[in-house]
């Protein structure tokens, strides 16, 4: 089977995408896949402000839920807690070939200890983690290229249809959400049935 592109929306400051941070590898490691890597910063693709206040307590009952299916802690990070710096980092994280270490320790440094990833020592403290030169993720956390991006990123987003994040699109194909990985994981199944 040739490769697949996999295109994934990721916001670092979503709880579902921590939660996604658990699940979503046997989409890389059972598939031959090419990631497209799509992160965004600030609020692009999450709820509005105004709506997150109302929606806060049922989103972290449903959180928990999933945490407890999972068997992962959940410490939220502050309230004020940024992801762009992180979202920008990660387009250096991927660079260096390290892209899955830099998202699941940068979402478990926010969401299971409770820390605030748009600080920098907390950035350097990920990268310490992942054996990543942090001088350089700071850099790169700042760069207005990568920021560009991340705006880029959420202009394609819209004209993809994505909603929220995590997102993961196939073709024309829309999966929201991190409890939607199992219907990822059966297409890409139904494609590799239909190339043999």
């Amino acid at each position: 089977m040739s490769n697949v592109d996999v295109k994934i929306y990721f916001n670092f400051r979503s709880p579902y995408c921590y939660l996604a941070s658990k699940t979503l590898w046997s989409i890389i490691d059972d598939f031959n896949v090419n990631l497209l890597w799509r992160p965004v910063g600030g609020w692009d693709l999450r709820s509005p402000p105004e709506r997150a206040k109302s929606k806060l307590p049922i989103a972290r009952q449903d959180m928990a839920r999933f945490a407890r299916r999972l068997g992962i802690p959940v410490t939220p990070p502050p309230v004020e807690t940024e992801p762009t710096a992180a979202g920008a980092g990660s387009l250096y994280a991927q660079q260096q070939g390290l892209l899955r270490e830099f998202i699941v320790e940068t979402m478990r440094i926010e969401w299971a200890e409770g820390k605030n990833i748009g600080e920098e020592p907390v950035l350097r403290e990920v990268a310490a983690r992942i054996h990543l030169d942090a001088d350089s993720l700071i850099a790169a956390s700042q760069d207005p290229v990568n920021l560009a991006m991340l705006t880029a990123n959420a202009a394609e987003a819209a004209a993809d249809g994505a909603i929220g994040v995590p997102t993961f699109i196939i073709d024309e194909e829309i999966f929201w959400g991190q409890d939607r990985i199992d219907f990822v994981l059966e297409k890409l199944t139904e494609l590799r049935a239909a190339k043999r």
